[in-house]
């Protein structure tokens, strides 16, 4: 492994400076004199020679990426998959070019929703002036209209945008397995309007503004001798602290603040607003949920906000995943029923697609998504979703409870375990 030059040239003061300070009193001298050594060193220039500049292509192309006719994104040149450590032992550049990459692929996504998926983005709050802070969520032109059925799509945490499960799978392994894509279509295909959220698109960032210096003829009668001093010492703090910031930061970058955007400013509150604005404005007489992870603590905090709405709307839920609690959460025993008769959570395991996995807590049935990868839990569960959708549509359309597939995964279940306590 490759040592980087600023490491050799700081390790033998570093151990210097370590083996001084557990020295006495009188080692504080000399100790002074090494921070004197290190804050004469020009690591501008220093560290440059490590690592390159933080500055990125805005395009797939210019990275020299482009997804196939697989979905796959390949290197135009050599048609190999990504590769995260480009350069050997920066880590840091490493991930700073992913996450330039990833911001390329959140736009392709958009793109994609818009050109393929026939979406229509739509900016949110509805009532946002010109000047404050806005996002938005896409929607089939039917979305509202729909008199039958409306698919509501709620991704997780993170770095993910609308149209996405995860970033780390649209870049290392394919579109359909990373994007909500595939359920959007086929969920057209069968007569659903469709929504799809964006709950983490919660504020802009814009540059933090500079501190103007205050005049030091603040109307006090302080001496000048005292302001000086006093001046010296806050510059020499300074200089400390800008030698360290440069040595763990040698490519300071701007310093920026989070305007939050108003009832958006967090995947919850997100939610109820797309639900009050949107949703519960629509003509669909069913309404479908698929949320992973987080997004299902997000309808989950729905729920308990706005219960009989959700309730006489809300006609089945398909979770992935979810990271809901509903003792944290504290949602009340009539959700807890209803999650129960309505929702079925398909959760990362090693057993086959659609076993029951036993649950330590009170609300909806758990599956197994047919794979231990979390990220991949909502594409996996893909055709059994929508068979429980179906299921479910159907049983209301005849003033049943839906007679969900996964009571029959229960019961064999239970005489597996019956069996292996026999023997």
């Amino acid at each position: 492994m490759s040592i980087s030059l600023s490491s050799l040239i700081f390790l033998p003061i570093w151990i210097s400076t370590a083996q001084i300070q557990q020295g006495g009193p009188d080692e504080k001298e000399k100790t002074t004199a090494l921070k004197d050594l290190l804050s004469r060193i020009n690591l501008d220039e220093l560290m440059r020679k490590d690592e390159p500049p933080l500055d990125f292509p805005d395009t797939l192309e210019g990275f020299e990426y482009a997804f196939n006719e697989k979905g796959q994104l390949r290197h135009i040149k050599t048609g190999e998959p990504f590769v995260f450590n480009y350069r050997e032992d920066l880590h840091r550049w490493n991930q700073k070019r992913y996450e330039a990459l990833g911001e390329i692929i959140t736009k392709y996504v958009y793109e994609l929703l818009e050109k393929e998926c026939h979406l229509q983005k739509v900016s949110i709050p509805v009532d946002a002036t010109e000047s404050e802070p806005k996002s938005f969520i896409f929607m089939s032109e039917d979305a509202l209209t729909n008199p039958q059925k409306l698919m509501v799509l709620i991704h997780g945490s993170g770095v993910v945008r609308a149209g996405q499960w995860a970033r780390r799978l649209i870049i290392n392994e394919d579109l359909d397995s990373g994007t909500q894509i595939p359920f959007i279509k086929r969920a057209v295909d069968e007569g659903y309007g469709v929504i799809v959220l964006n709950p983490n698109e919660n504020y802009i960032e814009v540059e933090k503004p500079k501190m103007r210096k205050q005049s030091s003829a603040d109307g006090t009668d302080e001496p000048a001798e005292k302001r000086e001093r006093k001046d010296r010492v806050s510059k020499e703090t300074k200089k400390r602290r800008d030698f360290y910031e440069k040595y763990r930061n040698p490519q300071k970058e701007k310093e920026m603040m989070q305007l939050f955007i108003r009832e958006n400013g967090s995947p919850e509150e997100h939610a109820v607003y797309v639900w009050d604005h949107f949703i519960a404005q629509s003509a669909a007489e069913s309404v479908f949920f698929v949320a992973h992870s987080y997004g299902g603590l997000a309808f989950v905090e729905l729920m308990i906000q706005r219960e009989a709405d959700v309730k006489s709307k809300v006609t089945a839920v398909a979770l992935t995943d979810s990271v809901h609690n509903v003792w944290h959460q504290e949602a009340g025993k009539t959700i807890r029923e209803w999650m129960r008769e309505n929702c079925c959570n398909w959760v990362s395991s090693s057993e086959p697609l659609d076993t029951s996995v036993e649950s330590m807590l009170p609300d909806c049935p758990r599956v197994s998504a047919g794979t231990d990868r979390h990220e991949l839990t909502s594409w996996k569960s893909f055709p059994s979703i929508f068979k429980f959708f179906a299921e479910a549509s159907q049983a209301k359309s005849s003033s049943q409870k839906p007679t969900l597939t996964r009571r029959s995964h229960r019961i064999k279940h239970e005489e597996l375990v019956k069996r292996l306590r026999k023997t």
